[in-house]
């Protein structure tokens, strides 16, 4: 199994954006999170722009990657600057006193997973199959989870401002109770979709390994939430009604609860 040098170039992209966190521990999982999917994008843009490899269909796949990517992180930066709520959560939750072994260890293993996460377009550009229907059945797929997430954040955040002190249950959050984590699942499957046709082999394994380990992360995401919410709300009969009739993550499969499952840490 070789990798070809343009893969370490997206390694050394992700681990020069995610070194953020080591100014402030959260940031390897947030900011480092969606700058370095961004500046994979526009690496591959760079990449293949110069010889010539784009076609309509990938052109689209790594312009969505940017797109993605800034918009994350431009969101959780300014909720960050802006929720006084947001940041007493996260003082509970993040611990900033870690080791500087422990954080080049995160910080490596995130700059990792950001490349793995990406590999199918990747491998679509590097293998030269140009744009095919995968390309934008894929494409369309990213582009409706990243409508999703967007519309989930903005929903969120016009509740929360009328009523910091109740949990979300308008719109989106009518279907499931993570309606952004549901359209983060989505917009990676969308670029899963995008390699069908033109991944070969064992290209797949990092491929999917990436894929399987960001959905992992979702659902832990969804745990961390679902605890959260229920310190802060589970004296609320309208909340314990609200949890057991909408599920936590995937709309229609009746998973209210994923609390318990304690080997969902990430």
């Amino acid at each position: 199994m070789v990798f070809p040098l343009n893969i370490w170039l997206l390694f050394a992209v992700a681990l020069a954006i995610s070194a953020i966190g080591f100014k402030r521990y959260v940031w390897f999982i947030s900011l480092g999170y969606g700058f370095s999917i961004a500046g994979e994008g526009i690496l591959m843009l760079i990449l293949y722009g110069v010889g010539r490899k784009f076609t309509p269909g990938t052109l689209i796949c790594c312009l969505l990657l940017t797109l993605y990517g800034f918009r994350l992180s431009g969101y959780l930066a300014y909720r960050e600057v802006k929720s006084a709520s947001y940041n007493r959560n996260m003082t509970g939750e993040i611990k900033e006193d870690v080791s500087t072994g422990v954080k080049a260890a995160i910080w490596i293993t995130c700059a990792l997973l950001y490349v793995l996460e990406v590999l199918p377009v990747f491998y679509r550009l590097e293998n030269g199959s140009g744009s095919g229907t995968w390309t934008y059945i894929g494409a369309a797929v990213m582009l409706g989870g990243l409508i999703l997430e967007t519309a989930a954040d903005l929903q969120k955040s016009k509740a929360k401002k009328a009523n910091p002190k109740r949990f979300v249950d308008t719109g989106l959050y009518r279907l499931v109770r993570c309606p952004n984590y549901l359209g983060e699942m989505l917009f990676w499957t969308g670029v899963v979709l995008t390699g069908i046709g033109s991944v070969q082999g064992w290209q797949w394994v990092p491929c999917l390994l990436g894929y399987v380990a960001i959905i992992f992360v979702m659902f832990s995401g969804a745990r961390r939430l679902e605890i959260r919410q229920n310190k802060n709300y589970g004296s609320d009969p309208e909340y314990r009604k609200y949890v057991k009739t909408v599920p936590i993550l995937v709309p229609f499969i009746p998973l209210y609860s994923v609390e318990k499952y304690k080997w969902l840490t990430a």
